[in-house]
């Protein structure tokens, strides 16, 4: 009796830790081992961070719904750790391992993709600001400085996940090291370490890495023990080339694109179907574990859309919206391209398991137009200044992202040609107030005509907005602000004071309003609205020009009038019954222009 009383109090103490539902997970030489078995992965990727964490159980189902059975998730470090050493992995998007927990309950699987760099069209890849401070600093190497921080970063992180990997109950099948390292360094030391480092702080589910089916790519990507990921892959050949990298581990396409992303000022990406379908069938009929980069792309609210570079002198910002023309797009609806997808998948389905019913749709509403009662300017909300000899950049001064202000009085030279060299990256330039023109790093521009003043010492205002760090290739390093130096006529400019305006939800709390109207161009307009119901939107700001909507303080993103995006996803759990708060700052307008909520997007 003693004995049977003690082995009944074991299976409580496994199953209150999860241990009682324990997996093996393995690689084989050709194959991944679930129990033993043969098992192919069919991943459909999301990020927990764009994706309101009151959606993420329904995202998580469409994409079982689709015929998933894994899902894949990058982590974003600065997402994380915005401030240097101050973690959050609690509130709202936050909370990894709740995310986690659901893709468990859910029935699915899970591929941890933390990092420390992810790219994913995400600010700096994933990579915290805080490392601009220091101006030397060198990233995705074994510089004592950075990696210090990554030790940091992997040791919080592993705290929140180690104890939901396959062989304790949880979800996690693997965790990649690094992302696609091959197309940015050769340093295969520093693999090894965040491999160590994930080991040291308890995960001992198999790793993966990730890079393009070249061979060089594979040579400097790659781990011994590590299976191979192939972004992307849906061919002998490309598979074949991972053999030849390394014939002891598996190989699978760790991205395959349902779509691409798009930048403001192109066109929507549109990426031909046909191929897509064709890659699929490829793959299950090679029973080819693969994973779908995105099945749900979600919203890059914030500050957090990223950019590309491929020349010094490129600069490619992300637009707001990840929809990334995915088969479950950014208001979480199933598209034609999901339904095809999902006839293909059940096709390989046994009869003894069906492919589980689409989610229900969720509501989504319209809102009249929204009239403006009061604004306020940055002009008369500024903090006070510190002081510089020279403009530096943002993160010189402990910003992480939003504007900068720099001002200075005019010495010598008053008028003829401003240079700002190093822009980034948009800028509206001032004289005595008066507005004069804008500069765009984007289209290259650097250098505008400053008209004569009246003033003996005009004073020169220079607004920047950072947009998104670049994150893919080897520009990563992409201070905000001004980050070298301003001059007129040639002659360097001094003595300025630098204002920081990173317009937090704090920062909008505490502006100051006011009926009286502004001709001097950036203001924040403020209107409210009510509702007897709430359900997804797109705020229309098609007629307006550049700059961010905040709705009852959650900030939607930016929005341009450059295109291709006219409206911003403004999600159900951040409206309310009842009166609601609409900010929108624009750096142009000096009057607000109608704004509406429609059903979808453009």
């Amino acid at each position: 009796m003693r004995k049977i009383f003690t082995l009944i109090f074991l299976v409580g103490v496994l199953s209150a830790f999860g241990q009682a539902d324990s997996h093996s997970f393995a690689l084989s030489k050709h194959e991944f081992l679930l129990d033993g078995k043969s098992f192919q992965i069919i991943s459909g990727e999301m990020h927990p961070a764009r994706i309101p964490v009151q959606y993420w159980r329904h995202r998580i189902r469409m994409a079982k719904a689709m015929g998933c059975n894994t899902i894949a998730a990058y982590i974003f470090w600065n997402y994380h750790e915005s401030s240097h050493g101050i973690f959050d992995f609690k509130s709202e998007n936050h909370d990894i391992a709740q995310f986690i927990r659901i893709v468990k309950e859910e029935g699915l699987w899970l591929i941890l993709r933390p990092g420390p760099y992810v790219c994913a069209e995400w600010e700096f890849g994933g990579l915290p600001s805080y490392l601009l401070k220091i101006p030397d600093i060198k990233v995705r190497c074994m510089d004592p400085r950075y990696i210090k921080a990554v030790d940091r970063y992997i040791k919080a992180l592993a705290l929140q996940v180690k104890d939901l990997q396959v062989n304790k109950g949880g979800p996690i099948l693997m965790v990649q090291v690094e992302n696609e390292y091959g197309s940015y360094g050769n340093d295969r030391q520093y693999l090894k370490w965040i491999r160590d480092r994930w080991k040291e702080y308890g995960i001992q589910v198999p790793f993966y890495t990730a890079d393009g089916a070249t061979p060089f790519m594979l040579e400097a990507g790659s781990l011994p023990e590590a299976a191979i990921g192939l972004d992307p892959a849906a061919s002998s050949s490309e598979f074949d080339e991972a053999t030849k990298a390394n014939p002891n581990v598996p190989s699978f396409c760790s991205e395959l694109y349902p779509g691409w992303l798009t930048h403001w000022g192109e066109k929507w990406q549109r990426p031909d179907t046909a191929a897509l379908y064709k890659d699929v069938r490829w793959l299950m009929d090679h029973k080819k574990s693969f994973n779908f980069y995105v099945i749900h792309g979600g919203t890059n609210f914030g500050y957090w859309a990223g950019a590309n570079a491929f020349s010094p002198v490129q600069y490619q910002p992300d637009v707001t919206s990840y929809d990334y023309d995915a088969p479950i797009n950014e208001q979480g609806q199933a598209t034609p391209k999901y339904y095809a997808l999902r006839n293909l998948l059940a096709k390989y389905q046994p009869d003894t398991k069906k492919i589980i019913p689409v989610p229900a749709q969720l509501p989504v509403i319209e809102i009249p137009e929204i009239r403006f009662t009061s604004s306020a300017s940055v002009w008369d909300n500024l903090p006070a200044p510190a002081i510089s000899p020279q403009p530096k950049p943002m993160e010189m001064f402990d910003q992480k992202n939003g504007f900068i202000l720099y001002r200075t009085t005019l010495t010598g030279h008053k008028k003829g040609k401003l240079r700002i060299t190093e822009l980034h990256d948009y800028a509206t330039i001032f004289i005595d107030g008066k507005y004069v023109g804008k500069l765009d790093r984007a289209k290259g521009e650097n250098s505008i005509e400053l008209p004569e003043s009246t003033n003996a010492f005009p004073q020169l205002d220079i607004l920047v907005e950072g947009m998104g760090r670049i994150n893919f290739a080897e520009y990563m390093i992409d201070r905000k602000g001004i980050t070298e130096r301003v001059s007129l006529n040639g002659m360097t400019l001094m003595n300025w004071q630098v204002y920081n305006l990173p317009f937090t939800e704090k920062d909008l709390k505490n502006l100051k309003y006011s009926s009286v109207e502004t001709n001097k161009p950036g203001i924040f307009y403020k209107g409210e609205f009510e509702l007897s119901e709430t359900g997804d939107t797109y705020l229309d700001v098609s007629l307006w020009e550049k700059g961010l909507v905040w709705i009852n303080g959650h900030n939607l993103g930016r929005y341009w009038n450059i295109g291709p995006q006219r409206q911003l996803f403004c999600p159900a759990p951040w409206l309310k019954k009842g009166k609601n708060e609409l900010v929108v700052l624009d750096l142009h307008l000096l009057k607000a222009q109608p704004l509406k909520g429609v059903k979808q997007m453009e």
